[in-house]
């Protein structure tokens, strides 16, 4: 049986500013028993998310408890739903291109440069029709 750390898995989450929500929601499956872990008496580890106070510069992290789990092909296939959930950020509703999500295969690069073509294409045109209408004008007298 191969056995990990909770710290080591939380480095391979694609969004590290969810890493305190992942930790819940790890906790929660083995509460449930979808997945076995042990606490790891009087270790600790610091999560990577960056927190800031409301009306203070500045910013803090937080600790949390370490565990040890089974690391499990069930694991792995909860870990990418997770992970896939978690990278999507909390306001928009689609996961924004960056080079960590296109290499996880979280985005379709092939759609999105198609999609980039189109837009690219749509505003050249706008931009020929623009000066074709100024071409059409014709010269008024200036003062």
């Amino acid at each position: 049986m191969t056995y990990k750390r909770l710290s080591e898995q939380v480095q391979e989450l694609t969004n590290a500013q969810r890493s305190d929500t992942f930790v819940r929601q790890f906790r929660e499956a083995v509460r449930q028993g979808e997945l076995k872990a042990i606490y790891l008496p009087g270790e600790r580890f610091t999560l990577p998310k960056q927190y800031t106070r409301r009306g203070k510069s500045g910013t803090y992290q937080k600790d949390t408890k370490e565990m040890l789990f089974e690391h499990t092909p069930e694991f792995e296939a909860w870990f990418d739903g997770v992970n896939r959930e978690l990278a999507v950020s909390r306001k928009g509703s689609s996961i924004k291109p960056t080079l960590e999500t296109v290499e996880a295969g979280l985005v379709d690069f092939e759609a999105l440069a198609r999609e980039t073509q189109e837009k690219m294409q749509a505003s050249f045109e706008k931009g020929q029709a623009l000066g074709k209408t100024r071409a059409k004008k014709p010269a008024g007298r200036r003062k």
